[in-house]
């Protein structure tokens, strides 16, 4: 079991850890994690309690993540971690050729161009069938009362939203877009903090999901509506895409940490970076956090490891170099190597940011849930189908077109993912889920958690709460205003170029859940940037 020095937060938050023994859901809006505790305290597990936070997420957080949008689970139950993959493929008539006819020399972000088929419902279908004991209906009904009746805008969301609504006014002019203005902007702008919003259209077809367990998303009505507008705008998506699409369960991946056994969905999503990058930082011996050496050495082995995953990272089949290559002890010490007194330079893009929600859920049986469900980039392509309220991811935007890049764009192929839920073991024994929304500071979060946890022994408050670093190109970090500042010079004295980021939304966002497994006791951590809870019993 993890030794916690203290259950109380240092860092700016002045939070404790929360403990509880029968029920803990965390995440980031307090009415989802009520949600999530309400179906345990009801007879579900922590598997019903994931679902049914995460449908309530896409109504009252509809900035980060929504029914359009991408999931991914690791789920521990009977003494086993499973994985669900519920990323969607592009379209099937979608080609590189095709894109570049359009006069587009790389990925847009928003349109019809980056739609990739939306794996949301999906998944939650296929965890419920394989692991709920509720109801899948009444996993939905809080998410179609919050969309139905309405819920007051909270202050982290109301400023997330009026910033996209300013971006999206001056960019989105075009007709496709007019739907996502009548359902997000009704009053011709952004929701007011403490303002009431719904949708009656998203009520309607979070409704329509429940009744039919996801199959009129894909197959009937919903699918249908999708189509119409695809064809309508010059879409790539076809009904064929979403009636051939379902998740996929997957072996997740694993590097031994110190002890611990570290774990993530293998690629195409890009937890494989956090596992190199921390496979690289287990041959040196770290014990002091607040130390220039530690920061110089996390910063260079996340490069490193970044500049692997932007070159490799796709669905595993198309990758040109393997996972088991990548994680490799000796290509875990070739890379150390490259480590040197001061910073390097390695090629690699540049991290946008993201708009994703992470949950975590855990219950007095032993299951335990790392959940994670995205748009990309906030509100995603900015296209919203009519009457649906379905709000369309752009994960499309990942692609190459390049033609000999990992990555390239392919009809039914898998873009590399930004979202990553993670999960924590020790031995035969869970730990607990844990997991740093974001787009690509995802795995940045996620080595900074555990080696918060694991190397420096901090609580789960703690270790969220403790200022963040993140990597962007080349040799530019972005620092938290609570970055120690004499470290972040002697930082810039080696080489890196430290920038100090005033916007905490840079940083991601995350939630931590671990279990004692000699006392069953659940001790929880939630993020202090955002509007983030945790509701236990």
């Amino acid at each position: 079991m993890l030794q916690f020095d203290s259950l109380y937060s240092p860092y700016h938050s002045k939070r404790t850890t929360t403990v509880a023994n029968q029920g803990m859901v965390a995440t980031s809006q307090p009415l989802a994690a009520q949600v999530g505790l309400d179906m345990m305290k009801k007879g579900g597990n922590a598997i019903d309690a994931a679902i049914a936070a995460a449908a309530t997420l896409t109504v009252v957080e509809p900035t980060s993540n929504g029914i359009g949008g991408d999931a991914f689970a690791l789920v521990w139950t009977k003494g086993k971690l499973h994985g669900l993959n519920g990323s969607g493929p592009a379209p099937q008539s979608i080609s590189i050729d095709k894109v570049k006819a359009q006069g587009y020399d790389e990925m847009p972000t928003h349109g019809w161009v980056p739609v990739t088929v939306p794996g949301v419902p999906s998944a939650w279908a296929e965890l419920s069938d394989r692991f709920g004991n509720l109801s899948f209906k009444d996993l939905l009904e809080p998410a179609i009362h919050y969309a139905e009746k309405g819920f007051p805008i909270s202050p982290t969301l109301g400023k997330f939203w009026r910033a996209t609504y300013e971006a999206f006014r001056q960019k989105l002019t075009n007709e496709a877009f007019t739907s996502w203005f009548e359902t997000f902007a009704p009053n011709g702008r952004a929701p007011y903090v403490g303002e009431v919003w719904g949708s009656a259209d998203m009520a309607q077809t979070l409704q329509s999901i429940a009744n039919t367990k996801g199959v009129a998303f894909y197959k009937g009505d919903i699918a249908d509506q999708i189509a119409s507008f695809s064809e309508q705008y010059g879409g790539y998506l076809l009904k064929e895409d979403l009636a051939n699409y379902s998740p996929e369960w997957v072996d997740p991946i694993s590097i031994q940490y110190k002890g611990y056994d570290v774990w993530e969905i293998p690629p195409n999503g890009q937890g494989l970076i956090a596992l190199q990058a921390l496979n690289i930082l287990k041959g040196y011996e770290i014990t002091e956090k607040e130390s220039v050496d530690t920061y110089h050495k996390q910063m260079e082995a996340m490069k490193l490891a970044f500049t692997d995953g932007k070159s490799y990272i796709t669905e595993e089949m198309n990758m040109s170099v393997s996972v088991k290559r990548l994680l490799s002890e000796e290509y875990a010490e070739e890379r150390r190597k490259l480590i040197g007194h001061n910073a390097i330079t390695p090629e690699a893009g540049t991290p946008p940011k993201g708009g994703t929600v992470y949950l975590a859920t855990a219950d007095n049986e032993g299951n335990m849930v790392s959940f994670i469900q995205s748009n990309y980039m906030g509100f995603g392509s900015g296209l919203v189908v009519p009457g649906t309220g379905i709000a369309l991811q752009n994960r499309g935007h990942s692609f190459s077109l390049n033609p000999h890049h990992d990555n390239a764009l392919a009809g039914g192929k898998r873009t590399y993912h930004t979202i990553i839920p993670g999960f924590l073991t020790k031995g035969n024994e869970a730990v607990g889920p844990f997991g740093v929304m974001g787009g690509f500071m995802q795995p940045q979060g996620h080595l900074q958690v555990m080696m918060n946890t694991i190397d420096f022994n901090m609580n789960p408050q703690s270790a969220l709460d403790a200022p963040r670093w993140q990597w962007l190109e080349k040799k530019k970090i972005i620092v938290e205003p609570t970055f120690p500042s004499h470290i972040a010079e002697a930082l810039t004295r080696k080489g890196h170029h430290i920038q100090v980021e005033l916007e905490t939304g840079s940083f991601g966002r995350g939630q931590i859940i671990w279990r004692d497994p000699n006392t069953g006791t659940l001790y929880g951590g939630t993020e202090s940037r955002t509007d983030g809870t945790i509701a236990a019993y």
